[in-house]
């Protein structure tokens, strides 16, 4: 197997809490701890939601910023103008910005700021509509979650785009939609099945987690992925549904330090006695007599 360089990315998600000075304070953070992606979402909550969906209470009082539930997710949703700030500000510390988007509206407005990839979160990857409008109007590439997918889905999925000879542009991870996931329903042999299912037909394996710690991402990379995405906070104990299972800035930068340390790992002797050996063990002493 070949072991390419890790990609990290931050996925602020709703961590931000509607203010923009968060954000940007966000990506910097994630810059300065070399992630190589901050991710951000965009939804037409509108579009999106059902009407009962939108009216319904939120679920957990003490992390709504609105009431009705329509509310609380408008409170939290950047303009197009201000992703697209967003999107300048991160590439001025350089690093890649995207946005994950949950409807058509928010596709064609993130596509009209033209990411370097644009990611369809589990809960859409069913949204057969949206993943054509993606396939014909966009050029970049595009990352796919498979939580709640049935191998059925999966294969529906990519045939979207094979329709149109455009599956090379894909990035499909193994994710398993739980927040947090226990270790139990990680599920990291997943990795090795899309592998073996699809990796000659699109671009990547990677791995969406939302467990806790960092040591499964480095088990995730030497099965084969190569996108690790995890959310991001600045703290822990933020109001958010989101901020619980997310990686403070300490996390976020110890996982790029340990994926691309076993990136550098995981290689062979180049000889049977390496010049570090040399000096220790009696190698000299011995091969003299």
């Amino acid at each position: 197997m070949e072991f390419n360089d890790p990609k990290i990315v931050a996925e602020i998600c709703c961590n931000h809490q509607g203010d923009l000075s968060i954000a940007k304070k966000m990506i910097k953070t994630v810059a300065e701890g070399k992630a190589t992606v901050v991710k951000f979402q965009k939804r037409n909550n509108k579009e999106f939601l059902t009407d009962n969906q939108y009216e319904a209470p939120h679920p957990n009082k003490m992390h709504s910023f609105g009431e009705p539930y329509g509310l609380h997710r408008e409170f939290l949703e950047f303009t197009i103008a201000q992703h697209d700030e967003l999107k300048i500000y991160a590439e001025s510390l350089g690093i890649i910005y995207s946005s994950s988007v949950f409807d058509i509206s928010s596709a064609k407005d993130i596509i009209s700021i033209n990411p370097e990839y644009i990611k369809v979160p589990s809960a859409c990857n069913n949204n057969f509509k949206m993943l054509k409008y993606l396939r014909d109007n966009y050029k970049g590439g595009v990352h796919i979650s498979f939580g709640m997918t049935t191998k059925l889905e999966e294969e529906e999925i990519v045939q979207i785009f094979e329709e149109k000879n455009q599956a090379h542009r894909l990035v499909l991870y193994a994710c398993t939609s739980g927040y947090p996931v226990p270790f139990k329903d990680v599920c990291l042999l997943e990795i090795t099945r899309l592998r073996k299912t699809f990796l000659d037909r699109v671009d990547k394996i990677g791995f969406s987690g939302h467990h806790h710690g960092i040591a499964v991402d480095v088990a995730a990379y030497t099965l084969g992925a190569e996108w690790f995405e995890r959310h991001f906070t600045l703290d822990r104990t933020w109001k958010g549904t989101d901020q619980v299972f997310s990686l403070e800035p300490t996390g976020m930068r110890k996982l790029a330090r340990d994926l691309r340390a076993t990136k550098r790992s995981l290689t062979y002797k180049n000889e049977d006695i390496l010049d570090i050996e040399k000096p220790n063990g009696g190698y000299e002493k011995y091969k003299e007599e």
